[in-house]
């Protein structure tokens, strides 16, 4: 796969685990893992799918006779034990509960259970994102800026965001904070949250899914300054000019990653 494609993995990874993270809650909250997002990270992972009885198995091998296996349920175990152990401790027929051993395994699982939950979910992301080549040069970066400015040219949505997210996710810009959020746009920007609440929102790249407008700003943002969130929020309308605008936001992103790299 060619680093573009495997960036595009990665920002897919990184988006499933976060839909997943969302999902996990305690018991009493009564959320439930959101399996379909979780199914498709553990299909780019080092596990493979099993069933066995009514449980939904991802299993790694490891040296040895012991695997790593995941069980796919609201707990999202790990587990680094035999596939026969998971199903007396996690799916016991009735005889097998008649046994003294198989009852204190049913009961207390600390012996082989490596992560649950949000660990397991790190866990899972991690290996995802290891196994992808992301090595780049500049001239991988220069296609991706170039690509981002012929879909502007030829007002194509779709790749100006694609281009913009790849950028985006070079440099680690994020999502905005709520107070820095805009209907029908799209932006991405460096993210920095103090002890007090704040957050500081910038430089940051901002789409118009109405014009396919784009604006860069380069000047972090406090989201207690609501003078300069409203500022923020007429530059991303076209009320306000912004310094950098159109394809010189991907010569600005192309830049700032070649720059960060050398």
């Amino acid at each position: 796969m060619s680093f573009k494609e495997n960036l595009l993995k990665k920002i897919r990874i990184n988006h499933l685990a976060r839909q997943v993270q969302a999902s996990i809650g305690s018991a009493e909250s009564g959320l439930k893992i959101d399996k379909d997002a979780m199914r498709s990270l553990l299909e780019m992972s080092p596990y493979r799918y099993q069933k066995e009885r009514d449980l939904d198995l991802y299993i790694q091998k490891s040296d040895g006779e012991l695997s790593r296996i995941l069980v796919l349920d609201n707990e999202l175990p790990i587990y680094e034990t035999t596939v026969e152990d998971v199903l007396i401790r996690k799916s016991p027929y009735t005889k097998e509960m008649l046994s003294l051993k198989n009852v204190i395994k049913i009961l207390k699982d600390s012996d082989v259970k490596l992560s649950r939950k949000e660990a397991s979910l790190e866990s899972v992301q991690i290996e995802c994102i290891d196994s992808l080549d992301l090595t780049y040069g500049p001239s991988d970066i220069e296609a991706i800026a170039k690509e981002g400015t012929d879909s502007l040219e030829h007002g194509y949505f779709e790749g100006m965001l694609e281009s913009i997210s790849l950028l985006a996710e070079l440099l680690g810009y994020q999502p905005p904070p709520k107070a820095f959020r805009i209907r029908h746009h799209e932006s991405f920007g460096a993210v920095t949250e103090k002890e007090n609440g704040e957050f500081l929102y910038g430089p940051a790249v901002i789409l118009s899914r109405i014009d396919n407008a784009l604006v860069m700003i380069e000047d972090p943002i406090s989201s207690f300054d609501k003078g300069q969130i409203e500022l923020f929020q007429k530059i991303a309308r076209g009320e306000e000019k912004a310094l950098t605008e159109g394809q010189d936001v991907f010569g600005y992103l192309k830049d700032k990653v070649l720059n960060m790299s050398s």
